[in-house]
């Protein structure tokens, strides 16, 4: 018999739609049905790619005797992390005051008025290793709600306490006059400290990408021609795009690595992470110029419509892929050694030691496809060409897809979230700058269009997209990366049918987000009243920080409308988190990245007739301190007012709002910013 899920549309709710607990929906009739009965209420947050969370319903929720338990003594609540982001929030920051530390399943128990008192992550069945089962744990609350309910209600009061003053301290200002390069030698010592200078990337295992913090390393290469820089950004890229976390049959990157050689990804596939990535890889490939980089672009994107779009129209990109099919993690995207010799019977040898397919395996007995030997190795080896070993991997790869498309999928999370789809958004258009494929900036065009028609609704956007309907207030989240891809747009292409659209929802979110101090954004909008705490969001999570992204939407916003007083807004926001970008660089990646442009920042206005030759140069050439601002004749935008956009071609390199006389050539303009040639 299903529960009330079954009237939800999202694919992570509608899983638990036939678990016997009795689950409701986030929402006022679960929590007035608490202050009815007087009882505690679990909320119980996932989200549908989540391994862990299936390990969970499987050996808990799909249980007959506990899930009466907890019908008997809970209220029930399951949220999708993903529609919920402000839910999520809120008690995953509870859940790391009582516990320090966080993750998926996140169940939270709290009182009928939705403030936290206990929580944790998975628990397991039976008690493990001294960890509670989690029936044990069920039993500890009950009884601790009958006969101690001042213990809860104390440990309530002060834990929300303590989250207001969290968000309170967020807000402090510690603005400084000055901003020099030497606060970024300080970032980049500080980063260099935690990197893998061996395996790439920034820390032990389980390893994220970081793609926030190599971006960081590829600007401050750029403004200091610090190699080291350079050389940890190209390493942690390619043991990505080298490594089992990226698949090397269909394209696409996973969440995480479990170990710190990149081998082993949890292969939940997320839209999030390879719109990062593309937009990483793009910067590198502006760099460098190596193909291998092109190629990962190209076959990323090429993933996303493929497998994350449908019919790869780029109206809507879908949120997820599973890491698990018919049952068992990563059973989709691994191989045995048999298989492989069944299918590619004349494989050649290079191919095996290339991808590393032996006959016991490198993870569970199966072959997670990766290259972890030297390009020069396997070239010298088997005495083959860069032509002849490419050709080998396309034809390969192409009977692997083939035999990989025949078996069970992993489950599709297919609601269309605006903010993850924004990225994308951007990410194709970086990745159309940097390669000079218009095909991507139509893509963008497409989804941007769809994107305004589908979740703008009387001038208030929403979040989620299941298909028929929205649902669900947009959050800061949605606002910040939408406005960012507006402006993408605008500086990629000479069409500024976007700007107004752009400001029109940042004054929105200045009049519904804005914190008493009128600096910070809250995560959440004023006039929902669902959430007990408003957070105001700083740290760069799997996602750039909201705030950040606030913060240099206001600058470049500015620069086109020739507004100070929004300008002035996002330098106070910067400045302001300067210390704690410095101290802690890989928690404040984004607004480290966003500082130094900010600090070598110009505008370069570009008009007239055939500009179109000289845009493309620029989009190809790595400038991350220049803003373009491609015009059309007759554009009346503030920043256009008494420059000649008419006739032969004008470039306006400008200073914050002082401009240079114009040029008719690019040549000119390049002399004077800072250019460097690609490396290859």
């Amino acid at each position: 018999m299903a529960n009330r899920l079954i009237h939800e549309s999202s694919p992570y709710l509608l899983q638990h739609a036939h678990n016997p607990v009795e689950w409701y929906p986030w929402g006022e009739e679960a929590f007035e049905r608490a202050r009815r009965e007087q009882k505690p209420v679990l909320v119980s947050i996932g989200y549908a790619a989540c391994h862990w969370c299936h390990v969970m319903e499987r050996e808990s929720f799909e249980d007959e005797a506990i899930a009466a338990y907890m019908n008997e003594h809970f209220i029930n609540i399951k949220v999708d992390r993903e529609e919920r982001p402000d839910v999520d929030h809120l008690y995953m920051d509870a859940l790391q005051v009582l516990n320090g530390q966080g993750g998926w399943p996140l169940n939270m128990f709290v009182t009928p008025e939705r403030k936290p008192f206990y929580g944790g992550t998975y628990f397991p069945p039976k008690r493990v290793y001294q960890r509670a089962s989690w029936m044990e744990v069920l039993e500890a609350i009950h009884m601790t709600w009958l006969k101690k309910p001042e213990d809860i209600h104390h440990q309530s009061e002060q834990l929300v306490a303590h989250l207001q003053q969290l968000s309170l301290t967020e807000t402090a200002v510690d603005i400084e006059t000055e901003n020099p390069q030497q606060h970024f030698e300080t970032v980049f010592r500080n980063i260099m400290g935690q990197a893998d200078m061996e395996s790439g990337g920034f820390g032990a295992a389980p390893k994220f990408p970081q793609t926030m913090t190599i971006q960081f390393l590829l600007d401050y290469y750029f403004f200091t021609d610090n190699k080291t820089a350079l050389d940890q950004a190209l390493l942690s890229l390619d043991a990505l795009l080298n490594g089992g976390i990226y698949d090397q049959v269909g394209g696409g990157l996973a969440r995480y690595a479990t170990d710190n050689d990149w081998l082993i990804p949890h292969f939940e596939k997320m839209l999030y992470d390879n719109a990062l990535f593309i937009q990483v890889l793009s910067d590198a490939y502006k760099i460098t110029g190596a193909a291998r980089y092109r190629r990962v672009i190209e076959e990323t994107i090429a993933f996303c419509l493929r497998e994350l779009s449908p019919v790869q129209s780029g109206k809507g990109f879908f949120a997820a892929l599973d890491a698990d099919s018919d049952g068992e993690e990563g059973k989709f995207y691994t191989w045995t050694y048999e298989e492989v010799l069944e299918l590619i019977p004349d494989i050649h040898p290079a191919l095996l030691e290339y991808w590393d397919i032996t006959p016991e395996g490198n993870w569970e007995g199966a072959t997670i496809l990766h290259n972890d030997k030297p390009l020069h190795y396997i070239l010298e080896k088997y005495s083959l060409t860069s032509e002849n070993l490419d050709e080998l991997l396309r034809t390969a790869k192409q009977q692997l897809f083939g035999r990989r498309a025949q078996r069970n999928r992993p489950l599709l999370d297919h609601k269309i979230l605006l903010s993850w789809n924004a990225l994308m958004a951007s990410a194709l258009l970086k990745a159309a700058a940097a390669l000079g494929e218009k095909k991507y900036s139509d893509t963008a065009s497409t989804l941007l269009d769809w994107l305004l028609q589908t979740f703008l609704k009387e001038d208030v956007l929403y979040r989620s997209y299941d298909g028929k309907q929205v649902k669900f207030n947009a959050s800061l989240e949605d606002y910040a990366y939408l406005i960012k891809a507006l402006l993408d747009y605008s500086s990629t292409l000479a069409d500024g049918r976007y700007l107004d659209v752009a400001q029109s929802l940042y004054q929105y979110t200045v009049a519904h987000f804005s914190d008493p101090q009128q600096m910070f954004f809250y995560f959440s909008d004023e006039a929902q009243k669902d959430i007990i705490v408003r957070k105001i969001e700083t740290y760069d999570g799997a996602m750039p920080s909201v705030n950040a992204m606030m913060a240099e939407n206001s600058i470049r916003l500015a620069r086109w409308y020739e507004d100070q007083e929004t300008e002035s807004r996002g330098k106070r926001m910067l400045l302001s988190m300067q210390a704690k970008v410095i101290r802690y660089p890989t928690s404040f990646a984004y607004w480290a990245t966003t500082l130094q442009r900010y600090n070598n920042l110009n505008t370069l206005l570009i008009a007239g007739n055939n500009i179109e030759e000289s845009l493309s140069t620029l989009h190809r050439t790595f400038v991350p301190h220049v803003l373009l601002m491609p015009v059309q004749p007759g554009n009346q935008l503030p920043v256009c007012v008494g420059k000649n956009l008419s006739g032969e071609q004008q470039l306006y390199l400008c200073d914050h709002f002082a401009c240079l006389p114009p040029e008719t050539g690019l040549r000119n303009i390049l002399s004077k910013i800072k250019v460097k040639e690609m490396l290859e």
